[in-house]
C-alpha cells in the first residue's frame, strides 16, 4: 500500500512540476495559442511515461518466468532444493519481508529478483550458478537478491524510469511545436502540427530516451552496491559476498532478459548504459566498508 501511494504521489508531483514550469515560462500560453492543450499533453505524457513502466512492473514476475523458463519450487524434490528454500526463508525473515517465490532456471551463472510488491516477489537462480559456487557463495547471492526486494529496488527504478519517460515525452513534443512553428512558412495555414513537429518529436524521443537510459543505469548501479552491502548485513559478514563476486569474475556470466537484468547478480559491464558496476568496484566497495 505504501508503494502504491508513492506511485500516485509521484505521478501528481510530476504533473504539478511540469505544469508550474510551463506556466512560469509562458509555455502554456504559447502552446495554447498554437493549438496545443497543455493539460492534455501532461496527461498524455504521464500515461505514456508511467503507464508502460508500471505495466512492465506488474507483469515482471510473469515475464521473468516466461523468458527464462524458470521453474518455481513449490515442494523440494531433493536436498539442494530444500536447502535453497530454507536459505531464502531464513534470509527473508532477517530482512523483514514475506518469503518470495523461489525458482531455478537452466543457464549460465546468474540470479535475479523481480516483482511489483515487496511481499510477493520472485528470486531465481540459474543451474550454472548453483553448480559453479559453494553453498556459502550461493547464500551470499541469495542475500543480494533478498536485499534488492527489501530495499524496494524494483519499484524505485520503475518510478525513476516513469518520471524520466514522462519528461522525455513532454519535452520532445513541446520542443517539436517550437520547431514546427519556426519551420512553417507564413503562407502555411494548415491546421495541426506539420513535419517539423513530427520529425523533431521522433528524434528527441530517441536522443532523450538514451539520456534517460543512462540516468536509470546510474541509479541501478548504486542500488547494486547497496544490495551487496545488504547481503553482507544479512549474512553477518562481507567475505561470502566478496567471494561470490570474485567467483563470478572467473565464470562466464549468463545474460538475462532486459526485463530483469537490472536486478541480476551481474549484467552487462558496458559503461554508461550498464545496470551493474564492474565486479572489481563492487568488491572494493565491500572491502572498504567496515
Amino acid at each position: 500500500m505504501k508503494r502504491i501511494f508513492l506511485f500516485i504521489l509521484t505521478n501528481l508531483a510530476v504533473m504539478l512540476v511540469l505544469g508550474l514550469v510551463a506556466s512560469l515560462l509562458g509555455v502554456n500560453r504559447y502552446l495554447t495559442a498554437n493549438g496545443l492543450n497543455l493539460s492534455a499533453l501532461l496527461g498524455f505524457s504521464l500515461i505514456m511515461g508511467f503507464g508502460g513502466a508500471f505495466i512492465s512492473l506488474l507483469m515482471s514476475k510473469w515475464m521473468a518466468k516466461m523468458s527464462t523458463g524458470a521453474e518455481v519450487i513449490t515442494q523440494a524434490r531433493n536436498a539442494d532444493e530444500a536447502w535453497i528454500l530454507e536459505t531464502v526463508q531464513r534470509l527473508s525473515q532477517r530482512a523483514g519481508i514475506e518469503m518470495p517465490e523461489v525458482a531455478i532456471y537452466d543457464g549460465e551463472p546468474n540470479a535475479f529478483a523481480t516483482g511489483a510488491f515487496k511481499n510477493s516477489a520472485l528470486v531465481a537462480v540459474s543451474t550454472g550458478l548453483l553448480q559453479g559456487m559453494t553453498r556459502e557463495e550461493v547464500e551470499a547471492v541469495l542475500g543480494h537478491e533478498i536485499a534488492h526486494i527489501a530495499n524496494g529496488d524494483m519499484v524505485t527504478l520503475t518510478l525513476i524510469q516513469g518520471v524520466l519517460n514522462t519528461f522525455v515525452v513532454f519535452l520532445s513534443r513541446v520542443i517539436g511545436y517550437f520547431v514546427d512553428n519556426l519551420t512553417r512558412s507564413k503562407d502555411d495555414e494548415s491546421s495541426g502540427p506539420g513535419w517539423g513537429y513530427y520529425v523533431t518529436s521522433i528524434v528527441l524521443d530517441i536522443v532523450l530516451g538514451f539520456v534517460a537510459s543512462m540516468i536509470v543505469a546510474w541509479f541501478s548501479r548504486q542500488r547494486e552496491f547497496r544490495a551487496d552491502e545488504g547481503s553482507a548485513q544479512l549474512l553477518g559478514q562481507k567475505q561470502p559476498m566478496i567471494n561470490a563476486l570474485s567467483r563470478l569474475g572467473q565464470m562466464q556470466a549468463g545474460a538475462l532478459p532486459a526485463s530483469v537484468s537490472a536486478m541480476g547478480i551481474t549484467g552487462d559491464l558496458g559503461k554508461l548504459f550498464a545496470s551493474h558496476p564492474p565486479l572489481e568496484e563492487r568488491i572494493a566497495a565491500l572491502q572498504a566498508n567496515t
